[in-house]
């Protein structure tokens, strides 16, 4: 079973989001917005299938790194999300939630050993790539 197909986005805490997204913007060129940014690419495997990778800045205080008490989460892509929790379960994976689905995919939450949350995400065919931010 094909498990992680790719990178989904890269999230971390910072003490002022606005600002760091001005900072990215300014300097490096990045088109933000409250949620970030997102980078599209044509996949490998298909390229007539476009993927994305999306960029966030959080606040430091925000809940959604819950449970872990790190300051960054990566999101994964993955093939069969349900397949995948079913395996992680099985090999005493921390879950952290149960799997959401929403019009860009189905996601779910757990820990690696040094309690860094992952997100996994099974994205959903034909999706527009402004959906995948935030």
């Amino acid at each position: 079973m094909k498990k992680v197909t790719g990178l989904g986005g890269v999230f971390f805490k910072c003490d002022n989001p606005q600002s760091m997204n001005e900072w990215y913007a300014k300097n490096l060129g990045l088109e933000t917005s409250a949620y970030g940014t997102t980078f599209e690419w044509w996949q490998a495997d298909d390229p007539s299938k476009k993927g994305s990778t999306s960029w966030c800045a959080f606040p430091q205080d925000t809940k959604y790194f819950n449970p872990s008490d790190k300051p960054f989460m990566i999101n994964y892509r993955v093939e069969d999300l349900v397949m995948l929790v079913d395996e992680l379960k099985k090999a005493n994976v921390t879950i952290v939630d149960e799997i959401s689905e929403y019009d860009y995919g189905k996601f779910v939450h757990v820990l690696d050993p040094e309690g860094n949350i992952i997100e996994l995400w099974e994205p959903k065919e034909d999706l527009d790539p402004d959906q995948t931010a935030g």
